[in-house]
């Protein structure tokens, strides 16, 4: 279910000067100039995926419609802009009636991508799309940073799900970002109450060690929360002796005590006795859930333990050491002149060290195999192959300005678990490795 079917908030504050201040003296220059109307085609990609990373993730689209409808300068917004000198009047009287109307086209939401894939084409005036390049990029690049890393810890975790636990190792309005990208990822829950309100994502909690430390005994403590919260509550069983506590949390709550949490210690020895200590005492179906820093490779590593669930905070919202993705946002095309109709010409920076792009307007589709297994990521301009055109990845999402696909992120979160599974085995992997498809380019203009 959409969030706005709900009357959860969808709205917010305007996005204008989230922005870099080169942005808006080119729009200066490009009004004195008489070029700032000409048509133009930017597109947002990676030139490489984190090392060792065998593919990407596509999230924070729908935060980027969000950013694009609410991008509006208002009077204290001008007003600052004015008194910093950082744009002449003529560009704050043009400033003051922005509104996209072009168009932006992207990979879905939770889709995959490789190196070179245009996951966001913005197309309209260039004054109007060089204004959204900061604030989209900002976007996808954390969010995707943040769904790259669940996408590999849900797939390590096989069935278990997985808890983000990240708030408080992140700004706070990050943490909200973060839990909703690694819910595209395959997360199942949130820690955070204000994730679960903007986005209705499942929200769980229960107690911390200073619940334990309040009161007199371990014993009391546990009484005192499943009188709360029932028998059917998780106890934090690490605070003092593991044992012990396991030991007063079945007699407190009985054998339909729901879980219990340990978050320290060697977590692999620990559920194992854990386990079968609670087995012994009657609590067979009482679930084991472990949290103390987890990431990916330490999720594969409990893979056999007897651990129902996994809470993860740090790792997951640091991007499990990769908490950007090195998108970018460059022009790729744009009309000969202002005039209406004027064809386009592909342009392209070509500049050495690694940051050369590739101009023209491009397309994207997946190739798949016999077994409709995927094979290779085709990007290309002009006319696409017949043989790919039912395999194109870009879906309009702005036309005109006017948004055209927000999605429930549910519809998402099941579209990602769909491509992973179409990836070759190899994709889940944690060992270093190259991306899982190669990127293959045809019908590019010359030159490029």
């Amino acid at each position: 279910m959409d969030t706005a079917d709900l009357g959860l908030p969808v709205n917010v504050p305007s996005t204008a000067l989230f922005t870099d201040q080169y942005e808006l003296t080119m729009l200066q220059a490009a009004l004195k100039a008489g070029t700032a109307e000409r048509h133009s085609v930017f597109e947002v990609f990676t030139r490489r995926l984190p090392h060792g990373r065998r593919y990407g993730v596509v999230a924070g689209t729908g935060r980027v419609l969000d950013a694009v409808e609410n991008y509006r300068f208002d009077e204290n917004m001008l007003r600052f802009l004015r008194e910093k000198a950082v744009v002449d009047e003529e560009t704050l009287d043009w400033l003051a009636g922005y509104r996209f109307s072009g168009d932006i086209w992207g990979y879905p939401e939770g889709e995959v991508y490789f190196p070179g894939s245009p996951v966001m084409r913005v197309e309209g005036s260039f004054a109007e799309c060089v204004l959204l390049e900061t604030v989209i990029l900002s976007i996808l690049n954390h969010d995707s940073a943040i769904a790259a890393a669940a996408s590999r810890m849900s797939s390590a975790a096989g069935d278990r799900p997985l808890i983000e636990m990240g708030a408080r190792r992140t700004h706070e309005l990050a943490a909200v970002a973060a839990s909703r990208a690694a819910y595209i990822g395959g997360f199942s829950s949130t820690s955070d109450l204000a994730a679960g309100f903007r986005y209705n994502i499942p929200t769980v909690g229960t107690s911390a060690h200073a619940f334990t430390l309040l009161h007199d005994t371990e014993r009391d403590a546990f009484r005192a929360q499943v009188d709360s919260l029932g028998a059917g509550t998780t106890l934090l069983v690490d605070t003092y002796d593991v044992t012990e506590a396991v030991r007063a949390a079945v007699e407190v709550a009985g054998p339909g005590l729901g879980a219990v949490r340990i978050d320290s210690g060697d977590l692999l020895l620990v559920a194992h006795r854990v386990r079968q200590q609670l087995d012994e005492l009657g609590a067979r179906d009482t679930k084991i859930v472990v949290t103390s820093d987890l990431d990916e490779y330490a999720i594969a590593s409990l893979a056999a333990a007897p651990v129902d669930a996994y809470g993860v905070g740090t790792q997951l919202v640091t991007g499990s050491g990769h908490p950007t993705c090195s998108m970018v946002y460059k022009l790729v095309a744009r009309a000969e002149s202002a005039g209406p109709g004027a064809p386009l010409m592909p342009v392209a920076k070509k500049s050495t060290g690694g940051k050369t792009s590739i101009g023209g307007r491009k397309w994207a589709a997946r190739r798949r195999d016999a077994d409709g297994v995927a094979e290779a990521e085709v990007i290309g301009t002009g006319e696409v192959p017949p043989e790919l055109a039912d395999r194109q990845l870009l879906v309009p999402l702005v036309r005109g300005g006017e948004v055209v696909a927000r999605e429930p992120l549910d519809v998402v979160r099941d579209r990602h678990a769909a491509v992973r599974a179409g990836l070759p085995l190899s994709a889940t992997q944690l060992s270093r490795g190259e991306p899982v498809l190669p990127t293959e380019y045809v019908h590019l203009p010359s030159g490029s």
